[in-house]
């Protein structure tokens, strides 16, 4: 590729790419309206199809006269997705798509024939034996094919209207079609209702001819256990023996209260005689008519003898006769009371004889009534078996009054009714030119486009090389280490132009300077690498300095993480404070979740992973862990730095596993011999990217800064 070398870092030129599309504009808008010419032409020879739609109601519906579906709600149909489903299935189905191309005479036009619109290219696929010849199939299958492949039934979402469409060359047909089938459709509803009608006629008419008998035999047995038993029927609801024992218990009841009230008025008069008191306070002499005259008659005697007192003497004949005829009337008087008495005592017994033979009918009619409840079981079973007949009779009977009044056609409309009739179209369902033309336009610029592009990237001009600061190894020349070994190392780092402004400048500040910490976080926040392996050879001074870039990575925004590998355990001290709290060798030992050796750091806002407090060499047994554990760490942290302290080649490697990562020689004092060792094993081992961080952590503008950056 062009300006690039071999295994050399490379990103893409997006200019470049735009650049190029705009340098063919010309061939590129030609080529689009070439595209867009030719989607015209073909969209212009494709035959016009037109489409149109009947949209129907699910809804349960009774004629005007009915109160069917007021007086039995159950009886309408459930209307619920179920239902909906199947009538959409109705609508497609294989006798009713027949009906409509009888109806239509389908059969008679070529659009609904493929074997006479059969193509050059259609004869070519049979011979190859790569289509059915549509010869094989009949006549008719082939018709209800086409007409099935023109046809779309749906259920409008969220409602209970299915939607009739039909697609076809000529728009009368497109629009006569869906009316069609959604007047079959409505006819085979009906048609279906007085079917059931009909059916249900046929089967309630022997059934009630043979309820009607049945009854007729069940109330003749009523009738004749009744008489049988003599079991006559009462106005009460009773039998007869026991209406009987109702009236003789109730004129028993009122002959015992006559007879104790004849007993106590005898006994009043009784009393009354016997002391001496006078009667006429008591009810039964005073409603006496001869005692009233007596009682009359004495008033006026009395009367008579008092005037004459006043004029005559006592022994005075007039008053003499006037006392004895007092005296007959007062001896009359009690008299007619011992008679008053006598006709009271008489009525007492006569109440209580009329007792005493009501009681012995009493006796009697117990054991008919007791002889009568026991029949009446009977009697009652015959009558319940007899009701029951009679209720389904009369059921049945209704039944067959209501299907009877449905058999007019008229009076069993559709559970359906067509909301929106298919109308002719004026333009046409497909195809639709202009938006063709566009989207055909659109698609060969982008595809054009996407071809320039993918020329320039095979080419290698949208390719440019990517810099990336490395230090490498001294030459074979150069091998023996001497003073000159740091300005040698510098002039590898920069590029040619660079070298000569390298060597021009005047060393005022110590070289370690341009591979300061802040250089180094700078160059690794733009690496593509998000995992990195620190070395100090030099010991816990370099452990030191990485610390130091952890917690320069973390002041400036990014998401760093430290895992303490080293023997010391100094970075985790430096962080920490504490060499107890859990670590990575508690998780490779099992004595903690990966998530309790997280911590974060007391002077910034990095996190590490300490060294921990279990056995070292116990958790090596674990090692092959490590690299799970590193890739879990690089999905969550934009960079993971791994302390190993002093650390050779194969235990890096033995880490890692990969060479694509950046590897950090961290030498706050440079010691040439070690920098030199450290170089020469990695870049033999295959570690092409190997960073120096020496000297202080204040950035420079110059040198290493600029390579970073």
């Amino acid at each position: 590729m062009s300006g690039v070398t071999r295994n050399q870092d490379v990103d893409i030129d997006l200019g470049q790419l735009v650049r190029a599309v705009w340098a063919r504009r010309l061939k590129v808008a030609a080529i689009t309206l070439l595209g867009a010419g030719v989607a015209f032409a073909g969209a212009a020879m494709i035959s016009p199809k037109y489409r149109s739609e009947t949209r129907i109601l699910i809804e349960p519906r009774a004629a005007a006269f009915s109160n069917a579906q007021t007086n039995d709600a159950s009886a309408s149909p459930l209307l619920d997705e179920l239902n909906i489903a199947s009538q959409v299935q109705l609508l497609q189905s294989a006798d009713l798509i027949k009906q409509v191309i009888n109806s239509q005479k389908l059969f008679e036009l070529p659009e609904f024939d493929a074997a006479a619109n059969g193509s050059a290219l259609t004869d070519i696929l049979v011979a190859l034996h790569l289509k059915k010849n549509p010869f094989e199939n009949p006549p008719e299958e082939r018709v209800i094919d086409a007409f099935t492949e023109r046809l779309q039934v749906y259920q409008v979402p969220g409602s209970r209207v299915i939607g009739i469409t039909f697609t076809s060359k000529d728009p009368k047909l497109a629009a006569t079609i869906p009316n069609a089938m959604a007047a079959v459709y409505l006819a085979a509803q009906s048609g279906a209702k007085l079917d059931s009608n009909s059916e249900a006629t046929r089967w309630l008419e022997p059934e009630i001819e043979g309820l009607r008998q049945k009854v007729n035999e069940a109330e003749q047995k009523v009738a004749e256990y009744r008489a049988e038993h003599g079991l006559l029927p009462t106005t009460g609801g009773t039998n007869f023996p026991t209406q009987q024992l109702n009236d003789i218990s109730a004129e028993l009841t009122r002959v015992r209260g006559d007879r104790a009230n004849a007993e106590a008025r005898a006994q009043s008069v009784r009393n009354a005689l016997s002391s001496g008191e006078p009667s006429d306070t008591l009810q039964d002499i005073m409603n006496s008519q001869s005692m009233q005259r007596l009682k009359g008659t004495e008033s006026a005697l009395q009367s008579q003898i008092s005037d004459l007192q006043t004029s005559l003497l006592n022994n005075h004949p007039r008053l003499k006769g006037l006392r004895a005829q007092l005296a007959d009337i007062k001896a009359q008087t009690r008299q007619e009371t011992q008679k008053i008495l006598a006709s009271i005592e008489s009525e007492a017994k006569v109440a209580s004889l009329r007792q005493k033979e009501l009681e012995q009918q009493l006796d009697k009619l117990k054991a008919n009534s007791a002889r009568a409840g026991e029949d009446e079981v009977g009697l009652n079973a015959l009558g319940r078996e007899a009701n029951a007949q009679r209720q389904l009779l009369e059921t049945y009977l209704s039944r067959y009054r209501e299907a009877a009044s449905r058999a007019d056609k008229n009076s069993s409309p559709a559970d359906a009714r067509i909301v929106s009739k298919a109308i002719q179209q004026v333009d046409p369902y497909f195809p639709k030119v202009v938006p063709i033309v566009i989207v055909a336009a659109l698609a060969t610029f982008i595809m054009t486009s996407i071809a320039i592009m993918l020329a320039e990237l095979f080419s290698g001009r949208a390719l440019r090389p990517v810099v990336i600061p490395q230090v490498v190894s001294r030459t074979e020349e150069d091998d023996s280490p001497g003073t000159d070994a740091l300005p040698a190392m510098q002039s590898m780092l920069a590029t040619p132009a660079e070298a000569e402004d390298i060597e021009d400048e005047e060393v005022d500040a110590p070289a370690a300077n341009e591979f300061s910490i802040a250089s180094v976080a700078d160059y690794l926040r733009g690496s593509r690498a998000p995992l990195a392996i620190a070395i100090s050879p030099t010991g816990d001074d370099g452990s030191a300095a990485t610390v130091g870039l952890v917690r320069h990575l973390a002041k400036e925004g990014s998401r760093v993480i430290l895992v303490d590998m080293t023997g010391s355990g100094h970075p985790s001290e430096l962080m920490a404070g504490d060499q107890s709290v859990l670590g990575i060798t508690d998780l490779l030992c099992g004595r903690a979740a990966f998530g309790d050796t997280i911590h974060g750091d007391c002077r910034s806002d990095a996190h590490f992973i300490p060294q921990g407090a279990s056995d070292v060499r116990r958790a090596m047994r674990g090692a092959d862990r490590l690299s799970l554990l590193l890739d879990a760490l690089v999905s969550a942290y934009d960079l993971v730095i791994v302390e190993c302290g002093v650390a050779d080649v194969a235990g890096v490697s033995r880490l890692t596993g990969s060479k694509d990562i950046e590897i950090i020689l961290s030498m706050p004092e440079i010691a040439e011999q070690e920098f030199v060792s450290a170089m020469t094993d990695f870049e033999a081992a295959g570690y092409e990217r190997v960073i120096l961080m020496s000297g202080s952590q204040e950035p420079v503008e110059r040198g290493l800064s600029r390579h970073a950056a």
